[in-house]
């Protein structure tokens, strides 16, 4: 196991072939999918787009997406990302974290969000970190906010099938770095 960082209470590591089965399972929860993409995703997606892009992105460069966790039992409750553009590089990543549903109001992704902004700033050479939801989905823009990022600015992109609150925008959030207090 590959770990990439830990916290109090996660571990996150790298993601492998044989977590396919932790994807599908996440993102077969319609509630996860609920700000996303409403339907869950297909096993064939996750097998041959989701994790291959993944497990691609530990070639590009120090940023990317982490299994996380749970220290206490070791069970898979989701994962947290640095996702570094189509280049590799870490200068703008976006934050990002999925659960699963049973694992919400621990206050995980907060911790683990926390945790990879202080990791990106100090150790990766991260300038500014980013983050996108539905404005609607207030429990992710909670997490945003706890994490140190500011909301920048509420846009209203078109949508062929939206969501329930596509109507409402989507937020984007930031931290950089000079702006970061540890």
């Amino acid at each position: 196991m590959q770990v990439f960082l830990e916290t109090d209470r996660l571990v996150l590591r790298r993601f492998t072939e044989s977590d396919v089965d932790n994807l599908v399972r996440l993102d077969s929860d319609p509630e996860v999918m609920r700000f996303l993409t409403g339907e869950p995703t297909p096993r064939a997606v996750i097998e041959h787009q989701v994790l291959p892009k993944l497990l691609g992105h530990y070639e590009l460069g120090p940023a990317g997406c982490w299994a996380t966790i749970e220290r206490a039992t070791g069970e898979f409750i989701g994962w947290l990302a640095l996702e570094p553009p189509a280049d590799g590089s870490v200068t703008e990543v976006e934050l990002g974290y999925r659960f699963q549903a049973r694992f919400w109001g621990r206050g995980y992704a907060t911790e683990g969000a926390r945790a990879l902004v202080r990791k990106g700033f100090t150790d990766l050479g991260v300038q500014r970190v980013w983050a996108q939801t539905m404005a609607v989905n207030t429990a992710s823009r909670r997490v945003m906010e706890r994490a140190g990022l500011k909301h920048v600015r509420t846009f209203f992109p078109h949508f062929d099938d939206p969501l329930p609150g596509t109507e409402q925008g989507e937020v984007e959030y930031e931290l950089l770095r000079a702006d970061w207090t540890g």
